[in-house]
């Protein structure tokens, strides 16, 4: 009798997990043809990306395009039961140094309605963002939301508070534009340590304003070192109705280097940043389908 329902609330477990929309963003680092070409980095990288229905993929640096063209046919081998396909940014950055924003998304639960680079005819101010935003709007019929806003951003280390303050802005844009409230910024803010001195969050308005929810805490580890401990990866929620819709609790840090046996030089390998990730509630008519 115990076993029975101790199996009952596993499969219900499993169940729980299952029914929802996981979200997430990765800054894979120095993500390019050289990885692209790592079998045992690759490997890794589906496993992980194949857990999300939609991933926000950042430090793609390929000028040939050849390395997210790859990623995407291992996932697509990897998991035969969802397409994969990609939306990318131009390429971001000052000088030579340029690095690209991905969303990798499954085209069988959600499509890409628009999207929006900022740095072209979209807001003044872009330009002075060290690689700018990129934003995509989604709608999926899974989801409790239906539609929503995902802003995709990597911060300048050297320049956080600044690009930090800029992005309240680009959101209030991005609502204007497309006419909706809810909206999720979510990537590599840089937005912990030294970068953010204790002095500076006072004056950040993304921050402190009561319509932006922080889903990441200020505690959340998501570096892969073991001499590091930092937060620079966020998700930010804009919107009740996208608040409402987020499953409590469900923002984290995935662990790969614990989830895949990894030691930290074969963790490293992969990426020095760990994903983070939210999950979406999914509506009644996608439970019954499951």
């Amino acid at each position: 009798m115990a076993q029975a329902f101790t199996l009952l609330l596993t499969l219900l477990g499993l169940q729980l997990v299952v029914a929802t929309f996981k979200i997430c963003a990765f800054n894979i680092r120095s993500f390019g043809r050289a990885k692209a070409a790592n079998q045992r980095v690759m490997g890794a990288l589906v496993q992980i990306l194949s857990r999300c229905d939609i991933s926000a993929v950042q430090e793609v640096r390929d000028s040939k395009g050849s390395a997210i063209r790859t990623l995407l046919w291992e996932l697509n081998r990897y998991d035969s039961s969802h397409h994969y396909s990609y939306l990318e940014s131009k390429r971001l950055g000052r000088g030579s140094y340029k690095e690209q924003n991905v969303f990798v998304y499954r085209t069988d639960v959600a499509s890409i309605t628009d999207s929006c680079q900022f740095g072209d005819e979209v807001a003044r101010e872009s330009e002075v963002f060290a690689r700018e935003p990129f934003a995509a709007r989604f709608y999926s019929s899974y989801t409790a939301i239906l539609d929503f806003v995902l802003l995709l951003h990597h911060s300048s280390p050297r320049e956080a508070v600044q690009e930090l303050n800029l992005l309240f802005g680009v959101c209030m844009e991005l609502m204007r534009r497309w006419k909706t409230e809810n909206v999720m910024v979510l990537g590599d803010l840089n937005a912990a340590g030294a970068y953010i001195p204790a002095s500076a969050w006072a004056g950040i308005h993304l921050r402190n304003h009561l319509a932006f929810h922080w889903l990441i805490g200020d505690k959340e580890d998501t570096t892969v070192s073991h001499r590091t401990c930092y937060a620079y990866d966020r998700i930010i929620v804009h919107g009740e109705e996208l608040l409402r819709a987020v499953v409590p609790r469900s923002a984290k840090a995935f662990n790969f280097t614990r989830a895949l046996g990894l030691s930290e030089e074969e963790a490293l390998e992969i990426s020095d940043h760990y994903p983070v990730e939210v999950n979406l509630r999914i509506t009644l008519k996608a439970q019954r389908e499951l």
